[in-house]
């Protein structure tokens, strides 16, 4: 066994659950900040854009959390291409959103997002290379 296999094997071992993933914590944080940025939204945006883009947030962390508690690794893989649709689905939100003037800068939100993807996309690969392997 190579020192990177058993470096993936010792990880494997001290990740107990979905909270003990990074990108399920990083997920977690920005659903915060679109929850703190879109309460500055118009009040008539509530059932519009507000509420939209507050439920893609929050179905990040819970298709990960999901996932995670699924029985084998395609399943989690698939929660984890679910969550990467809402994450793509948010970040197209929130550029609306900046285009519409209710953000002032949405550069940190949209690299928020970009972290999260390459975090998600990273877990993806590491899982898929499990499961051919």
């Amino acid at each position: 066994m190579s020192d990177e296999e058993k470096m993936s094997n010792e990880k494997q071992r001290q990740i107990k659950g979905h909270k003990d993933l990074e990108v399920w914590k990083k997920s977690m944080d920005f659903v915060e900040s679109i929850y703190k940025e879109t309460a500055k939204f118009p009040a008539d945006e509530l059932y519009g854009l507000t509420s939209q883009m507050r439920r893609a947030a929050v179905s990040i962390p819970s298709n990960i959390a999901e996932g995670a508690a699924r029985n084998g690794k395609k399943e989690f893989v698939q929660f984890l291409y679910i969550a990467l649709g809402s994450l793509s689905e948010l970040e197209t939100q929130i550029i609306i959103a900046g285009r519409l003037a209710y953000f002032h800068d949405i550069d940190s939100l949209l690299h928020e997002c970009s972290m999260i993807k390459k975090l998600l996309n990273g877990l993806i690969i590491s899982l898929t290379k499990k499961i051919i392997h």
